[in-house]
């Protein structure tokens, strides 16, 4: 039944554990690891909500990895204006009862992919891209080995945390530079596309009737007050469009685009340059997804979250 080998690199917040609790809940994903970075929260943060969603979802058998704790060459910017203090503010979750593996995430994606077949493994980065890229460069023997790259980051028009860029690829333009430039397929999902995943009141109140821990949790953070609304009515759900997308690829629409990224420390820092209309005549590097049918998204989402202890 498995149809897609994935590591999941990411800097829970909420919106990374409602798509690490679809990825637990859905048998055709072969989930190799879980790494993770700093982001949405500092490292010590989102490896212990990375934990805490392993052990909500039952998967205690799926190894975590710390990874970086800072971008490349930026002082870290963190959010948490956004989710809470701990990164998981509304899911009311115990601290972790074990410690991530030993392992340092980038070690680990690097020994993953050395021991993989060539164009076999699916990496979903969620969060800064700081781990991936460090990989890249200091073992770019691994590039064959990966499939295709399913991020959340960028945006086709306004960002999040400027005007300009969104959060993910602000914190760290450099890594995204070069993960954009490695030359494997990627599939980027932007502001645009996850900005109309926002589930309706109505939608949300189900998973309260789930009489399960993982849906009272993501209830939790799906109502949680949000300062502001961060331009939208509801609360976005970016990253499982992650791994919506490779569960449900129909549900999804894009074209083939150049992206490039603005690395300089600038009101444009982290600018995403989506050439969606081929006027630079560039090669394509990514296949940009504009649209998602949500209500349809919802559905197949909280469908398979039910099936969570």
């Amino acid at each position: 039944m498995i149809s897609e080998t994935i590591v999941i690199d990411t800097d829970p917040g909420q919106d990374d554990a409602v798509a690490l609790l679809l990825a637990f809940a859905s048998p055709e994903l072969d989930i190799k690891a879980i790494t993770t970075v700093a982001g949405n929260v500092p490292l010590a943060l989102t490896t212990a909500n990375a934990l805490r969603i392993r052990e909500l979802a039952g998967r205690e058998g799926v190894p975590v990895h710390a990874g970086a704790d800072r971008p490349l060459l930026f002082a870290l910017s963190t959010a948490e204006f956004v989710c809470g203090p701990d990164g998981l503010a509304g899911a009311d979750l115990p601290p972790p009862r074990r410690e991530p593996s030993p392992t340092h995430a980038v070690e680990a994606l690097i020994a993953i992919l050395r021991a993989a077949p060539d164009d076999s493994v699916t990496l979903c980065p969620l969060g800064p891209l700081t781990n991936l890229a460090l990989a890249f460069r200091l073992a770019p023997d691994v590039l064959p080995k990966v499939r295709r790259i399913v991020l959340m980051g960028g945006a086709l028009a306004l960002g999040n945390i400027t005007p300009a860029a969104e959060f993910n690829v602000h914190v760290d333009p450099h890594a995204a530079a070069i993960v954009f430039a490695c030359g494997r397929p990627i599939v980027m999902f932007g502001l645009g596309v996850t900005h109309q995943a926002i589930a309706s009141h109505e939608q949300v109140a189900r998973l309260l009737a789930f009489g399960n821990a993982a849906g009272r949790a993501v209830h939790g953070m799906l109502t949680r007050p949000r300062p502001g609304g961060l331009g939208t009515t509801g609360h976005p759900m970016h990253d499982p469009c992650v791994i919506a997308f490779l569960l449900w690829p129909e549900l999804f629409s894009g074209r083939d685009c150049c992206v490039e990224v603005e690395t300089g420390d600038g009101p444009l820092r982290g600018r995403t340059t989506i050439d969606w209309n081929g006027r630079l005549k560039r090669p394509a590097n990514a296949h940009v997804v504009a649209s998602v049918e949500a209500e349809a998204l919802f559905q197949r989402l909280f469908d398979r979250l039910a099936t969570l202890p």
